[in-house]
Parts: C-alpha cells; sequence; structure tokens
C-alpha cells in the first residue's frame, strides 16, 4: 500500500462555492475483490472470541503492508485482504505470527495495490495537494468541514481554486494515522457551505443526521473523478495498513468503487452521513474496494454536528 497526493491540476476551481460534497480519498489501481483466490484456513469452522483476537493482533504484528482484515462474523474467520504487492512470504509470515489462531485467518487476494489518492469533489486544495469536502458540520455558529485526516497532515490551509486566491480556511484539527480523520474551519463568507453531498445531476442530497453503517447497508459514494456510485458495507471494524508504520483502525469496508481524485469525501445513505474515504484499490469500470472513516468519531473529537 502507498499514500500518492495528487498535485493540483493547474485550472481554476468551478466555482467559489463548494458545496458539501462526497468525494473519497482510495482506490487506485484494481479492483479489491472477493476474488476466488481465497486462502481458507479452516473452511466452515467455527473460531472462538480469543482465536479471532489472536488471529487480528497476529496481522497486525506481522506489520505487512498493502494488507487489511476484518473479523466477518457470518463465517467466523478472520478475514485478511492482500493486494497485488503482498508476496506469498509475507503470507506465510503472518500465519507463522498467528500460531494456533492461524486456522482462523482467510486470505483474499486482490489484484491491485491499495493507495489513497487526493483530489475530487468540489475540489479543495492544499498548497501541494488537491482532496475532497466530506460533510460540512458547525459548532455554534462556527462552520467547518470534515475531511481525510491524511489530507490535513501538517494542517495546512485550503483554497477553493488550483492557483490558490480563493481562501476557505485553516485545518484546526488532524487525527492521522490510527484514524484517519480532519476538520477545516470556513473563514471565508462568501463561500456557501450547506449540509448536502453533491450528486452530480444538478441536484445535492441534503444531509440532516449521522448515522453507524451496518453490514448488508446499501450506500453512495460521491467523487469528483467518478461522481456518484453505490454498494453495499461488506464489514466493520477493519483495519487497513498503508505502510511505512501507517495503520488506520475502525473501517468500514464495502464494495463501492472509487479511483484517483476520490479523496476525504463522504460515504451516505440517503440523507444520513456515514463516513469519509480513506483508502483501497480498484476502479470504477471493473470493480473495488474501499475503506471508510467513520464519521462518529471526527464529529465527536471536535464536538461538531452535521445540520
Amino acid at each position: 500500500m502507498r499514500i500518492k497526493r495528487t498535485t493540483p491540476l493547474g485550472t481554476t476551481a468551478r466555482r467559489t462555492r463548494i458545496i458539501a460534497l462526497a468525494s473519497g480519498l482510495v482506490a487506485a489501481s484494481a479492483l479489491v475483490a472477493t476474488n476466488a483466490h481465497a486462502d481458507a484456513g479452516s473452511a466452515g469452522a467455527a473460531h472462538s472470541a480469543a482465536q479471532l483476537s489472536a488471529a487480528s493482533a497476529a496481522v497486525q504484528s506481522a506489520d505487512v503492508a498493502g494488507t487489511a482484515w476484518v473479523v466477518d462474523k457470518a463465517s467466523g474467520d478472520v478475514v485478511v485482504t492482500a493486494d497485488s504487492t503482498v508476496s506469498d512470504t509475507a503470507i506465510a509470515r503472518i500465519r507463522q505470527q498467528a500460531g494456533p489462531a492461524a486456522e482462523a485467518i482467510r486470505v483474499e487476494r486482490t489484484p491491485g495495490a491499495f493507495r489513497k489518492l487526493l483530489a475530487g469533489g468540489d475540489a479543495i486544495y492544499a498548497p501541494t495537494w488537491r482532496c475532497s469536502v466530506g460533510f460540512n458540520v458547525r459548532k455554534g455558529n462556527t462552520y467547518y468541514f470534515l475531511t481525510a485526516g491524511h489530507c490535513t497532515e501538517g494542517k495546512p490551509a485550503y483554497y477553493a481554486n488550483s492557483s490558490h486566491t480563493t481562501s476557505i480556511g485553516p485545518t484546526t484539527g488532524t487525527s492521522f494515522p490510527g484514524n484517519d480523520y480532519g476538520i477545516v474551519q470556513y473563514t471565508n463568507s462568501s463561500i456557501a457551505h450547506p449540509s448536502a453531498v453533491d450528486l452530480y445531476n444538478g441536484s445535492t442530497q441534503r444531509i440532516t443526521a449521522a448515522g453507524n453503517a451496518t453490514v448488508g447497508q446499501s450506500v453512495q459514494r460521491s467523487g469528483s473523478t467518478t461522481k456518484v456510485h453505490g454498494g453495499k458495507v461488506t464489514g466493520l471494524n477493519a483495519t487497513v495498513n498503508y505502510g511505512n508504520g501507517q495503520i488506520v483502525r475502525g473501517l468500514i469496508k464495502t464494495n463501492v468503487c472509487a479511483e484517483p481524485g476520490d479523496s476525504g469525501g463522504a460515504l451516505f445513505a440517503g440523507s444520513t452521513a456515514l463516513g469519509l474515504t480513506s483508502g483501497g484499490s480498484g476502479n470504477c469500470t471493473s470493480g473495488g474496494t474501499t475503506f471508510f472513516q467513520p464519521v462518529g468519531p471526527a464529529l465527536k473529537a471536535y464536538g461538531v454536528s452535521v445540520f
């Protein structure tokens, strides 16, 4: 897994009005299909909570970049998704690390590489990269937007255009790795900030509440590169190892596609905010797997709310 920040495109922003759009940060190379190239541990066996915990801890301890893992309660396995950069030797190292708990590990291969790609939505520009608004939020009469934490590393100021002449405001909080969320304050009163997601059909989806995703739930993601795409939640509390010690936990796993330029944006279901795009692999031609930071922890951390 690797982090890639996309530099500004050199064109001025379409407008200074930032619609509480959506875009997401993820996915870029190939589909994280539930590939039948799955390496089942002990097929059909029920594993204890202690085994599942030990297996999950072993995957993290092995520290193999390009892996993501989640406990599949339906099958009773720890499902490890390994991208194309992960060797068979690395998989063997994970199993060795797990010891007796290795039988609870099921490996699924994806032909792409997990990475984070910054850009998208009604674009927002830092000095050297481009991201997207996730959800507009407020605390009292002060307004902010949430985005991915890897977009707010270093607490950059953000602009509405690639020439950096229309200021939005400063980053006031960031949490990455571990989590993947950050917050930017609106200090330019000329920029509108409705609580809505851009649907790219001339309309927006009003956001009125925040909620928790559930496995099997139908969801949508919006971004400037691939516009609006939908899919289902396939797992909760997933952990992704992006490499270089950058591990993010507690993520929502989905089969929603995304491509370079979909960074930091919104995952939603109807009028309910669910998450911020964190990373993944795939594309919107063949499909993909994308991981999202749940929005709840970000709202709680900064004491803000959707409106």
